[in-house]
């Protein structure tokens, strides 16, 4: 194994092809654990690429309900301001508060591709204080049908390796705000949201979400937490999503692939007026 970037590693395999076997050297994508502590209180360790660690941080803390703005921020830093420990995120909040650790409390290792699994409460998952999103956002479907291939395009990590998410942003006309990847899909959203949050852009009242994966539950609580009107993804939602989109006004899209998709809710939005179901 060879060591590249610290988002991507390479590694000699066999490729075999209609029967003719050759030696290649291919990229892979990198898998690393990430320590957030407040100060120096660990709160949770993920599974996750190398990369806008701080901004994985701060939407993780933001989707939790801990912090609410850049102003409650002090200060973030690697491992107690030690370069090397690269795996370990510091945050230091401007004022002490009291966590309720029934919500926040999770096993030591959440892996990256369930974002409930290290719940230690399944009634912390439902985050209080969510609004409905901006009910004045319109989304043309053309142009909605134009995400994936933008969404593509713009994944650098995912044209090297092929096995890695990833979370855009888009304003009504199509045009390609932001985007993060990760291992996680979990953490691909995180990344983007904490992005949005040290920029000062939350609430993202004129954003549409599209994520690769599905549709999950706490996908569509991250979303609605940062006041994302429309979420659109590339699989299928599951029943718990589609209820909580459904009770808090999110616009839902699943199957967005090529010149379809499935609207679970919200269809206002994107000036659908469906025939009855058959």
């Amino acid at each position: 194994m060879e060591s590249g970037s610290r988002s991507v590693n390479y590694s000699s395999v066999s490729e075999w092809n209609d029967k003719k076997v050759r030696r290649l050297r291919d990229s892979l994508v990198a898998e690393e654990p990430l320590q957030i502590r407040l100060g120096k209180r660990p709160l949770s360790v993920t599974m996750r690429t190398p990369g806008d660690d701080f901004e994985l941080a701060a939407g993780f803390l933001f989707s939790e309900g801990i912090i609410h703005s850049p102003k409650d921020v002090a200060e973030v830093r690697f491992g107690n301001g030690s370069g090397s420990a690269r795996n370990v995120v510091d945050v230091e909040l401007k004022h002490r508060k009291t966590l309720n650790l029934r919500q926040t409390k999770r096993n030591f290792l959440a892996n990256s591709s369930c974002g409930l699994c290290g719940k230690a409460y399944i009634d912390g998952c439902r985050l209080q204080g969510i609004k409905r999103p901006n009910p004045r956002f319109r989304l043309d479907p053309e142009i909605l049908c134009g995400f994936p291939q933008t969404l593509r395009s713009a994944q650098v990590l995912f044209s090297r390796t092929g096995a890695i998410h990833a979370a855009a942003l888009f304003d009504a006309s199509g045009k390609l705000i932001a985007i993060r990847e990760d291992v996680g899909r979990h953490n691909a959203v995180d990344k983007l949201i904490g992005w949005a949050l040290l920029q000062g852009r939350i609430p993202l009242a004129d954003c549409a979400l599209l994520a690769s994966g599905r549709g999950g539950f706490e996908i569509i609580q991250k979303s609605l937490l940062a006041g994302v009107p429309l979420l659109a993804s590339v699989s299928a939602a599951s029943d718990l999503a589609v209820q909580l989109a459904r009770q808090c006004g999110l616009t839902l899209v699943g199957f967005l692939r090529g010149r379809r998709f499935v609207c679970y809710c919200g269809e206002e939005r994107l000036g659908l007026d469906p025939s009855p179901e058959s």
